[in-house]
């Protein structure tokens, strides 16, 4: 081997991993993110707040590095993306109050149930029947629902209201999907990201004072609550490492491995919850997740 392969092979090995990693690391990161939400003494639609405020100018300067001109965009593209940030606003304020109320696992899971939704949407707007994918996703995805609020139920009344405002959160998240989709065609990732953040963070405040929320962070309580950490954990790690590990992955992978990789968001959530709160899933809790997270992964794959 010469001088100029040796140098080269790092590179390509480099370039062969890398994606793997970000796929799965960003997946990882937004699975956490839930732990921070139960950590911090804030109120959890505060805690929305914190993500986004605190993300705006990393995700702003990330923009500018990449040569996005946010003042630039159109104002169409503008006024869509403004939308967009309220009804995110939307999503994160369902999410995160289903987070202290339900499994860490059920959050995850209901909370990426908008691949199922948007595909459904899609269908409805095609006029069209589902193919036999699809229709395995949303059969997967009513079943495993099913098991999942059905165990809800005999557990408590809580339980199941936390489950319903994940499925909320899906739901916001859906039409904010929708809402970015063509925006993005004249906007770059972090400059979406950036302006849906930035009009966001205002209605996550004005929701958190209206339900009475402490915003401000109370006193650390020891080294595994409370402070400001929690949030500054959530903003990095959800907002930005999160989003931005998976917007550098998902152009490197088929639907299929996509779709895979979303699974990891309800396992590590599985162990989260273990570990930090002696959550403990039945069989029937464990085959609900894993229908669910078959149907996300019939979605991607029907999506192409």
């Amino acid at each position: 081997m010469d001088n100029a392969t040796r140098l080269k092979a790092p590179f390509v090995w480099r370039r062969k991993w890398l994606p793997g990693a970000a796929l799965i690391g960003g997946n990882v990161a937004l699975a956490v993110g839930p732990l921070s939400v139960r950590l911090a003494t804030s109120g959890p639609v505060a805690a929305g707040f914190w993500r986004l405020a605190l993300a705006v100018p990393v995700l702003m300067l990330l923009a500018r590095a990449n040569g996005e001109r946010i003042l630039a965009l159109p104002r169409r593209t503008l006024g869509v993306l403004v939308l967009g940030g309220v009804v995110f606003a939307g999503d994160l304020a369902a999410w995160h109050m289903g987070i202290p109320r339900t499994h860490l696992a059920n959050a995850a899971i209901f909370g990426n149930c908008s691949s199922v939704l948007l595909m459904a949407w899609a269908l409805v707007g095609e006029r069209r029947w589902p193919r036999r994918l699809e229709w395995c996703a949303l059969a997967a995805a009513l079943t495993g629902a099913a098991i999942l609020l059905g165990r809800s139920m005999e557990l408590s009344a809580r339980t199941l209201a936390g489950d319903l405002f994940c499925i909320t959160a899906g739901v916001f998240y859906l039409f904010y999907l929708v809402l970015v989709r063509g925006a993005r065609a004249n906007a770059g990732t972090w400059a979406v990201l950036s302006v849906a953040s930035a009009c966001g963070a205002p209605v996550l405040l004005g929701f958190a004072l209206m339900l009475g929320e402490p915003v401000w962070p109370g006193a650390s309580q020891g080294v595994m609550h409370g402070g400001w950490w929690p949030l500054v954990t959530l903003a990095l790690g959800s907002q930005v490492i999160g989003q931005g590990l998976l917007t550098y992955a998902l152009r490197h992978f088929s639907q299929l491995v996509v779709g895979l990789a979303l699974l990891t968001q309800p396992a590590v959530a599985v162990v989260v919850g273990w570990i930090g709160f002696h959550e403990v899933l039945t069989p029937g809790d464990v085959l609900g997740v894993l229908l669910v997270g078959a149907a996300l992964v019939l979605a991607r794959l029907g999506e192409g």
